[in-house]
């Protein structure tokens, strides 16, 4: 999506605001012993409140209100029966649609007691998408997003998965620009247009380049003993940089 008007702009920074809530509520629930389905039922209960309807559900079916994904899992996990234990790493993802809008956020967090690589691979997730939405400027070359992405997972000595790609949103959940690197790719020639709607979602890990499916038709895992982790927004480009649109009023 390419905004247009300030009404548009208005409608995604409330679809935005509301699943930067509907993650930072359920972060702040994760306790060992609850399982990712009550988790996911926290996050759904959110977005009703605000009149929002999940976007993976919505878009493709997918048997929950949100993705919650465990360790090896790093994206697209289901919602079920497991239940949360002391020291897991999870990723959490939120996509919803309110008003024909969409907006997508996520996060990775640990529970206590926390490995110190995991708090490193945390903190190295959020530099990453920090340096990614520094690039964002209106007429710049998407692959700048990706390079400035991997010099700072260089420098804190992280690999990143390169087979989970940032996209386009705003009028659908993914639209285009579709698939773009969160790794330095010198072959995409393609450049931020002004009012650009889309995602900026690094998989930081240590080490591992590609997830591969766990079996259930939509959960992605490391293969072991990998860890990842990811930080996830929704940007509006402009000449003056990002707007960032998944960030809690």
């Amino acid at each position: 999506m390419t905004v247009g008007t300030d009404d548009e702009l208005e409608a995604l920074r409330e679809i935005g605001a509301i699943v930067a809530r509907t993650l930072r509520l359920m972060a702040v629930s994760l306790e060992p012993g609850m399982t990712t389905r009550e988790l996911d039922a926290i996050g759904a209960a959110e977005l009703a409140c605000h009149g929002a309807r999940p976007a993976p559900a919505l878009a493709y079916g997918f048997p929950g209100a949100t993705c919650i994904s465990v360790a090896p899992a790093i994206a697209h996990g289901v919602p079920g029966e497991r239940r949360l234990r002391p020291g897991d790493l999870v990723n959490i993802d939120v996509s919803a649609e309110k008003g024909g809008f969409f907006a997508d956020t996520g996060a990775s967090y640990a529970l206590p007691p926390v490995r110190p690589a995991d708090r490193a691979l945390i903190a190295a997730a959020h530099a990453a998408t920090t340096a990614g939405v520094m690039a964002v400027r209106a007429g710049a070359p998407l692959r700048a997003i990706g390079a400035a992405v991997e010099a700072e997972a260089r420098r804190r000595r992280v690999g990143l998965v390169r087979n989970l790609a940032s996209h386009g949103t705003g009028r659908a959940l993914h639209e285009d620009p579709e698939a773009i690197p969160t790794w330095h790719e010198p072959r995409e020639r393609r450049r931020i247009g002004s009012g650009m709607v889309f995602t900026i979602e690094p998989f930081v890990s240590t080490g591992a380049r590609h997830a591969e499916e766990a079996g259930d038709g939509w959960t992605l895992a490391l293969p072991a003993p990998h860890r990842a982790a990811q930080v996830e927004h929704t940007v509006v480009a402009t000449a003056n940089g990002a707007i960032v649109l998944t960030l809690p009023r």
